[in-house]
């Protein structure tokens, strides 16, 4: 069966389409577009009028593909952001009008139910259990489990979010650093009161902010998701590759090869995010997978 998910974050949409029969996921396209959704919605509640026409232009490209691809069944996941705005149906009728589909907006549970099971895709169950950790830019989801989720939670530590209400100068100041990492660390101590954070065997890390980061502790000179997925990267190149982000002016940032244009500022505050987790579970190192959240939606449309 061909299908199409599409995920819709904070900070970027998009899209995979793939062939799956049983066991066998062949993938056809994969794409990606940053629309900085969540533009505002910390502080306002709402979404602004540009981030809405931006992210259905996004849609409107992802239409014509799904058109050309013969897709059979689609399914479009609305996460953080779109949890947050009070005025989300201004978004969720234009998702319709373009795809003729109801746009789900999913709780941070299933947004890590989603995310573990496509993270771990590639692993064995004796590598387990897994913790995988899935940074968005609104959001964080820690997921615990070997074969099927076992413990999640997520809280609002995202990118986005965290650039938004912390970092007004870039590079970021001394006093905002320390301001987001206690904001961090206090969200870290709410999941790990559900989640044994500190039990995995494993800790995967997916999404633009951990891939991003590994992409820099390879020196990579562009950005290969084939060299980044489960490439291993250890704790101290996860705190020196923050300490790098947050001290770089954002013209350096963006003279990077590896980095997207669209997440140079953000993350700073992103790979914080990540290196205070690896400093509190307690990992010698994070796995980075390319497989998320996209890859549990799609899989999700073959269920029975």
């Amino acid at each position: 069966m061909r299908v199409a998910a599409i995920d819709c974050g904070t900070n970027s949409i998009r899209l995979l389409i793939a062939d799956i029969e049983g066991n066998n996921f062949r993938e056809v396209l994969r794409t990606m577009e940053i629309v900085r959704l969540g533009q505002g919605v910390d502080e306002t509640g709402q979404f602004h009028p540009d981030a809405i026409a931006r992210t259905l232009a996004a849609v409107d490209l992802f239409a014509i593909e799904i058109a050309k691809r013969g897709v059979q069944k689609i399914r479009f996941c609305a996460t953080s952001a779109t949890r947050d705005a009070t005025n989300r149906h201004l978004f969720v009728d234009g998702v319709r009008e373009r795809l003729g589909i109801e746009p789900e907006v999913i709780s941070g549970e299933e947004e890590a139910a989603l995310s573990f099971t496509g993270a771990i895709q590639d692993f064995q169950q004796s590598d387990g259990p897994f913790l995988v950790v899935d940074i968005g830019g609104g959001s964080t989801e820690f997921v615990f489990g070997t074969s099927e989720v076992e413990a999640a939670k997520s809280v609002n530590i995202g990118c986005v979010r965290m650039t938004e209400r912390h970092f007004a100068n870039d590079p970021a100041t001394q006093l905002q650093v320390d301001s987001a990492r206690a904001d961090i660390e206090e969200a870290i101590g709410i999941a790990a009161a559900v989640v044994p954070i500190t039990k995995a065997k494993t800790l995967i890390a997916v999404a633009g902010t951990a891939t991003t980061v590994a992409a820099a502790a390879l020196n990579l000179s562009e950005y290969d998701r084939y060299a980044i997925h489960l490439s291993r990267i250890s704790a101290k190149q996860v705190h020196e590759v923050s300490q790098m982000f947050l001290t770089k002016p954002r013209e350096e940032r963006l003279a990077l090869g590896y980095m997207h244009p669209g997440r140079v500022d953000v993350i700073p505050a992103g790979a914080l995010v990540l290196s205070e987790i690896m400093q509190t579970t307690g990992a010698v190192e994070f796995v980075a997978s390319e497989s998320d959240i996209l890859d549990g939606i799609a899989r999700s449309l073959v269920k029975n």
